[in-house]
């Protein structure tokens, strides 16, 4: 049995891989359920749940922990699945007179590794299109979630124009009039810090507008907040698509192979883990699939 290019027991190998694989699909069903909010829910209510949402995922310790884990678990089962693939093809015997490999496995089985490499590049290219936007100063700050509301008292209109909010995550401290000039933004280093206009009082932090960046990166005109549209939305939504159709053959055979290598191997429960499985490879693709989809032909 060859051994890990990353771990020198071929035991601890397969341990690690499985369970790294199976925290993998932990992570996609929470991910999958953070990001339906996209399509689920309209409007502004849609946009500051999903900003909410955000900010939960970015602040909160536990998951910048989890976060963490995430990032080596896809290093790690990546890498180590490669090199493991190269080792073994090496240590092949050669010389066979007859292979008929499409009898013996599938073909997804077969190309675990590409399918996985295929994979790690559609994460680099979401983080850099997302991740990195949001996290990283460009040289202007992200823009921050604000919306209009008409002010009105004893259900009458009492101005003829609109008013721009900042919204923020201290529910005590909003609405915040920003064109009554009562507040500025800390723009160093892209912070989004309040404060009193004139003073270095900090009264809240607004939320970074995820939500219209997302919009706009896959073809809607989020302009107004910030985000032009995306010239190039078609080919980035096919891409994220096929990506996705690259990730459920990958599960297909991979969700089922994490439990034989840690052991989880029986008559009685083989065959639900393998429905399981390709049910999994089905549905969580395709939920991913379809969120992109949506937003371009501008179903939301």
């Amino acid at each position: 049995m060859s051994k890990s290019a990353l771990l020198k027991s071929s035991i601890a190998k397969k341990y690690w891989m499985a369970l790294t694989g199976l925290f993998l699909c932990t992570f996609l069903i929470g991910h999958l359920i953070g990001n339906l909010q996209l399509i689920f829910m309209a409007g502004e209510e849609g946009r500051r749940a999903f900003n909410v949402y955000a900010y939960f995922m970015a602040h909160n310790p536990a998951i910048k922990i989890l976060s963490y884990l995430t990032y080596f678990s896809i290093l790690f089962h990546t890498i180590d699945g490669i090199m493991l693939t190269i080792k073994n093809k090496k240590s092949r015997p050669k010389g066979y007179a007859y292979n008929n490999a499409a009898a013996n496995s599938s073909s997804s089985s077969r190309n675990m590794a590409l399918l996985g490499s295929l994979i790690l590049i559609f994460i680099v290219m979401h983080m850099a299109n997302f991740w990195y936007k949001a996290k990283i100063d460009n040289g202007s700050p992200f823009p921050l979630h604000v919306y209009e509301l008409e002010l009105k008292q004893d259900g009458k209109k009492v101005r003829n124009d609109q008013t721009m909010y900042y919204f923020t995550h201290q529910p005590t401290l909003q609405p915040i009039p920003k064109n009554r000039k009562l507040v500025y933004r800390d723009t160093t280093n892209n912070i989004t810090d309040l404060y009193i206009k004139g003073t270095n009082i900090k009264i809240a932090e607004g939320y970074k507008d995820l939500h219209s960046l997302v919009f706009a990166f896959f073809g809607q005109d989020k302009s107004k907040y910030g985000f032009p549209k995306n010239e190039q939305a078609l080919y980035f939504t096919l891409f994220y698509i096929i990506s996705m159709l690259v990730l459920s053959f990958h599960l297909w055979h991979g969700f089922a192979s994490a439990f034989q290598s840690l052991g989880i191997n029986h008559s009685s429960y083989n065959k639900l883990i393998k429905s399981s499985g390709k049910l999994f490879a089905v549905l969580i693709p395709l939920g991913f699939a379809i969120i992109p989809l949506m937003i371009f032909l501008n179903q939301i």
